[in-house]
């Protein structure tokens, strides 16, 4: 596996190049981290979901290999993982995000790029079917859709920010976060959590001196001091606090979600309804039968998609049963996109 910087300037301009072997001087750019694996076969295109990064693939990609004959390229999108630009002010609009997967492609594969496969997870789902039905790559043979539905979205989406908080601000280390993220729920799986927490928090900047940055590093903390603690002791006990928060290396969130508030609806409304309009073979894989809304229900009924549920999952499917996801998704290929190829041929 190389990894790959891919800058993108206002005027659409990309590079690339492998950091082992040159670096680039790069002004005013936006600069992606690509992970690149695999010399032959159809190129699965992996696009996480919102605040992950590229990393939450890393445990399907070694898994997919000893199921099919493929190449892997998986991207952190903007604002996410080691992506970097210095300009504030993101747009998370679709246009940028399928814009920035079409220069990507082209940056990678030239005029002439391989048979792709993009697949996507959550927030990265919706941006796939998005790029699938703008018809921002040329040689896209299939869509793969993980845990996302129109209906299942809009619904959370009035809880969603309710769930932000209730997430620890800030981790006393990357295990601290890696143990957060099994215990929690959020991934199920320790191999995979070992590796995509790394590309979800990172390292602050300076430490944080506040009592509730304190209680945040922890996680759940039980109250120790009774309320007859005279206020002269709680002080020093703060004082101590802080000195102590200050020599270890404090982690938090590198993408601040509830920020992206504006753009939620943007990015799942309609969805389902273009999810079936995309004129290539298409999958949809959940964790629950009980997320198919009902345009998808219909959909299902009628043949235009294939699916399958995933039980014993949590939201990151693809993190929590890498294997299981591998299978469905080398069956897909190997059965449909094939008999797609021979008939588009």
């Amino acid at each position: 596996m190389k990894w790959m910087f891919i800058p993108s300037s206002a005027a659409s301009a990309y590079f690339v190049t492998c950091t082992a072997l040159e670096s680039i001087s790069l002004t005013a750019l936006n600069i992606f981290r690509v992970y690149c694996s695999g010399a032959h076969g159809p190129v699965l295109l992996l696009l996480h979901g919102g605040g992950h990064s590229a990393l939450s693939w890393a445990v399907f990609t070694a898994v997919i290999f000893s199921r099919i004959n493929c190449r892997v390229v998986a991207m952190d999108l903007r604002a996410h993982g080691k992506y970097v630009n210095p300009i504030n002010g993101l747009s998370f609009f679709f246009f940028f995000f399928y814009r920035d997967i079409g220069k990507v492609v082209e940056v990678l594969y030239g005029d002439n790029p391989p048979p792709i496969m993009i697949i996507g997870h959550s927030m990265g789902g919706a941006i796939a079917v998005h790029t699938a039905a703008a018809n921002h790559l040329q040689s896209l043979l299939g869509l793969c859709v993980i845990d996302v539905v129109e209906g299942t979205a809009m619904d959370a989406l009035n809880s969603m920010q309710n769930f932000l908080r209730s997430r620890p601000k800030t981790f006393k280390s990357l295990e601290n976060a890696i143990e957060w993220s099994v215990k929690s729920g959020q991934i199920r799986n320790m191999e995979s959590a070992r590796v995509s927490m790394g590309g979800q928090v990172k390292k602050c900047e300076e430490p944080t001196s506040s009592p509730a940055v304190s209680k945040s590093i922890e996680g759940i903390i039980e109250e120790e001091e009774e309320e007859d603690v005279v206020e002269e002791s709680n002080k020093k006990k703060m004082k101590e606090d802080d000195q102590e928060i200050k020599k270890e290396s404090v982690f938090t969130w590198r993408v601040d979600l509830s920020k992206t508030e504006k753009y939620w609806e943007g990015w799942f409304r309609g969805l389902s309804a273009l999810f079936l309009t995309c004129p290539v073979p298409k999958l949809l894989l959940l964790a629950g039968v009980d997320r198919l809304d009902k345009d998808l229900t219909i959909g299902q009924m009628q043949g235009k998609f294939q699916m399958q549920v995933l039980p014993q999952c949590g939201h990151a499917v693809h993190e929590d049963a890498p294997e299981k996801v591998a299978d469905a998704l080398a069956t897909f290929m190997v059965r449909t996109v094939k008999l797609y190829i021979i008939f588009i041929i």
